[in-house]
């Protein structure tokens, strides 16, 4: 998180003794105004996302499930990030120094460490949520209902976020006796301190991110064992059915076939003496027998019917086949399951994505920071370690894209909120849902 950074300014970093270039005047100049374009588009990207998500549950009451509390409260902490943390740090990284005393320094590192972390927590209890839903879906329906449960896990995933750093951001220069911030700076005192931070770091990154691949993986791997199964139910039936009846289909086809050339051969005997009696036999019985041809194509029920002026017989030939209701049945089934294989494969891809954004936006920052507080600041290039924990702050701007966009009433909602006169919001159904 931004907060532990000592300080990267103009006339420390970017000046040479950080490591950075060294800009002349003017290119300086264009340098702090992109920068402040580029954190004023953070921060109302951030705050409008998610304003959208927690707006969404205003506008639409049938989002207020339990576990798309999970997503409002991961919202908030992101919407806080944007609305005051990243204000507070504009002017500080512009200008070099900080200009808001010593007590608000502290109000500003507990904030940020507090919201940065619970929104990393947020996203684990998320996967989590769904992995729980995935797996053991009868019971994680049946708790659906019990939102005290889930108010619990909201106010653990704050307990836990403040307890990680808070009281050592408020404490620390009491226990060590002296504080070790020099004046017009604001960092955590235990910046330097290798041993707290690869613990922290231990508990706010790597058991998260090992855990939200965790489940994302048993969700995607038991995502592709159901879908197998569903294949093999789906065309089990239809295999069976097709076998079963192919072969009487064939071979009453055939002797259907035969009878009717026996009758055919025997019309062309008899009406032999009577030209034109023999030519519209010759005609109509050639046409019978073009139709038991294709109805035994086809394998569909037929009845034929041969007539001649000489001989009047009729045969019926019937192939059986699987009933209407039974075929309707599989019909409904196939689109189903297509249907919850198209839903599936779109949840994979979203937890791949998931995970991989999570890690990017974290690891370097937290690689970073243990290695920065082993050698004391002397081997990790001032903006590297600055370009870094920016990406803490991106991630918050990013996780409205990878969490309610991707879910359909969510973008219901937001549709009704962007474009009230277009749509109306309809009632809630099963089937458009991108996470159940």
């Amino acid at each position: 998180m931004a907060s532990t950074q000592q300080t990267w300014h103009h006339n420390d970093s970017w000046k040479g003794n950080g490591g950075g270039p060294d800009f002349p005047g003017n290119a300086e100049f264009y340098w702090t105004v992109l920068l402040a374009v580029l954190m004023g588009i953070l921060i109302v990207t951030t705050v409008l996302g998610n304003a959208l998500v927690m707006l969404a549950f205003i506008v639409d009451s049938s989002l207020r499930t339990q576990n798309n509390y999970f997503l409002l409260n991961l919202a908030i902490s992101d919407f806080l990030v944007g609305a005051l943390c990243i204000p507070l740090y504009v002017p500080y990284v512009i200008t070099g120094r900080w200009s808001f005393g010593r007590s608000v320094c502290k109000l500003w590192l507990v904030l940020d460490y507090l919201l940065c972390t619970s929104s990393v927590f947020n996203i684990v209890l998320i996967s989590y949520d769904r992995f729980i839903s995935v797996t053991r879906a009868v019971s994680y329906r049946a708790q659906q209902t019990n939102s005290k449960h889930a108010v619990l896990k909201m106010s653990m995933v704050w307990l836990l976020a403040f307890l990680l750093y808070g009281p050592a951001i408020i404490t620390w220069e009491y226990i060590a006796g002296k504080s070790i911030i020099p004046d017009g700076e604001c960092f955590a005192e235990f910046f330097y301190n290798w041993y707290f931070l690869i613990t922290a770091s231990t508990i706010e990154f790597f058991t998260p991110f090992i855990s939200v691949t965790f489940f994302n993986v048993s969700i995607y791997l038991n995502i592709r064992k159901r879908t197998r199964t569903r294949l093999d139910l789906l065309q089990e039936p239809y295999s069976q059915t097709t076998t079963d009846n192919a072969k009487p289909a064939t071979e009453k086809a055939k002797t259907s076939s035969l009878k009717c050339w026996k009758v055919t051969n025997k019309a062309f005997k008899k009406v032999r003496s009577d030209g034109e009696a023999y030519k519209s036999t010759e005609a109509e019985i050639l046409e019978r027998v073009k139709g038991v041809k294709r109805a035994s194509l086809n394998g569909n029920t037929l009845t034929v019917l041969s007539k001649t002026r000489s001989t009047r017989r009729s045969f019926t030939e019937s192939v059986s086949t699987p009933s209407l209701e039974k075929r309707m049945r599989m019909v409904s089934q196939g689109i189903a399951q297509r249907f919850r294989l198209s839903r599936d494969k779109k949840v994979a891809k979203s937890l791949a994505v998931i995970v991989c954004v999570f890690g990017i936006c974290w690891a370097p920052y937290t690689l970073l920071m243990i290695i920065r507080a082993a050698c004391r600041g002397h081997c990790v290039p001032e903006y590297w370690y600055e370009a870094s924990f920016w990406l803490l702050w991106v991630n918050s701007a990013v996780n409205p894209v990878l969490y309610p966009l991707c879910h359909y009433s969510f973008k219901r909602a937001f549709k009704k909120i962007l474009c009230p006169q277009k749509l109306k919001i309809k009632p809630h159904s099963k089937f458009h849902l991108c996470w159940k």
